[in-house]
C-alpha cells in the first residue's frame, strides 16, 4: 500500500483572533508512506538535515499514537518539506495532519476531515493551526473542536514574510504571554475579532483595522526585535499585517493601493495564495 499526504501550510492567530483563527495558504508539504518499499525515512526540503530518522520525528510518532493498541504494517516514509520549520507557518500541523491521515489510512480507518482532525488537535493541544489545515479556508476553532469553515474573500492576497535566521519555537512564544489579561484588552480582542471575520470574508478594506491585537502579538515581538521593526514599518506602510502563528514570520495584505515597503537582507518573502481545500490524501 501506498499512501501520499499533502498537508497546507497556516496561519494561526490572525491578529485578534488568538488560539481560534486560521487560514490555510497554497503551500503544501507532502508525506508518502509505503508498505512495499524497504523501511526508512527521506527528508527533502526544508529543514531536511535538521530532522531525524530513527523513528522520532513527529509524522512517524504522530502515526503510532493514532493507531494506539493497533500495530502498524512497516513502511518507508518520504517526505517532501515546502513550510519553513518553526517560523509560524504551522510545519508541526502538517506533520500530525499528515501522519494522523496516513496512519488511519494503513489502518484501513476512513480519514476524513473531521476524524483527522479531531487527531490533530487532540495531539497538538489546540485546534487553531490543525482546522484550516484539514478543512483549508478561513476556520473558526473553539477550544471544544467545533470549526466553521469561511470562504476567504478572493481578492486577499497573502504575503508571508519569512526571517531567515529567526526562529521562534511555539512553547516559548507562549511562555511570553500574560496569564491574566485586562478587562479593556478582552473587549477590544473580541471586537476586533469580530470585524476580521467580516474582513476575511467579505471586505478586505477592514483587514487594518481588524489585525489590531491585545494578547499575544506583543510580547512575541518583543522576543524578535528585529522582527518586530519590518512589523511596525508594514503597519506604517498601511499594508495589513499580523504575526504569522507564534512567529517569527509575519503575514502581510498587500494591495493595489498599499505595496510592501523593502525588507533588509536576511528576509525570503513568499506569495503562497490562498488555499480553499484541506489536506488530499490519495491511496493507492
Amino acid at each position: 500500500m501506498r499512501i501520499t499526504v499533502r498537508v497546507p501550510a497556516t496561519s494561526a492567530n490572525l491578529g485578534p483572533g488568538f488560539d481560534c483563527f486560521g487560514l490555510a495558504l497554497e503551500l503544501c508539504n507532502e508525506v508518502t508512506v509505503d508498505t512495499d518499499a524497504a523501511p526508512g525515512i527521506l527528508w527533502e526540503g526544508e529543514g531536511a538535515s535538521e530532522l531525524p530518522v530513527d523513528g522520532s520525528d513527529l509524522i512517524s510518532a504522530t502515526m503510532r499514537q493514532v493507531a494506539g493498541d493497533r500495530e502498524l504494517p512497516a513502511f518507508s516514509l518520504h517526505a517532501i518539506d515546502r513550510v519553513p520549520l518553526a517560523r509560524g507557518l504551522g510545519s508541526s500541523s502538517t506533520a500530525v495532519v499528515a501522519g494522523a491521515a496516513a496512519a488511519l489510512g494503513l489502518l484501513g480507518d476512513d480519514p476524513s476531515m473531521q476524524r483527522v482532525f479531531m487527531h490533530a488537535a487532540a495531539i497538538e493541544g489546540h485546534p487553531d493551526n490543525a482546522a484550516p489545515a484539514c478543512f483549508g479556508g478561513f476556520t473558526i476553532a473553539t477550544p471544544g473542536g467545533l470549526v466553521r469553515r469561511l470562504d476567504p474573500h478572493p481578492d486577499l492576497r497573502p504575503v508571508v514574510l519569512v526571517p531567515e535566521h529567526t526562529r521562534l519555537p511555539t512553547d516559548e512564544a507562549r511562555q511570553a504571554l500574560p496569564d491574566v489579561v485586562a478587562r479593556n484588552d478582552a473587549v477590544f480582542n473580541v471586537a476586533h475579532a469580530a470585524l476580521a471575520v467580516e474582513a476575511f470574508t467579505r471586505d478586505p478594506s477592514l483587514l487594518a483595522d481588524a489585525l489590531h491585537d491585545r494578547l499575544h502579538q506583543d510580547a512575541r515581538l518583543q522576543l524578535v526585535p528585529e522582527v518586530r521593526e519590518v512589523f511596525e514599518a508594514v503597519r506604517a506602510a498601511g499594508v495589513p499585517v499580523c504575526v504569522s502563528g507564534a512567529g517569527p514570520s509575519l503575514l502581510a495584505f498587500p494591495d493595489d493601493e498599499r505595496e510592501l515597503p523593502e525588507t533588509r537582507s536576511g528576509w525570503r518573502l513568499l506569495s503562497p495564495g490562498l488555499r480553499t481545500s484541506g489536506f488530499e490524501i490519495d491511496v493507492e
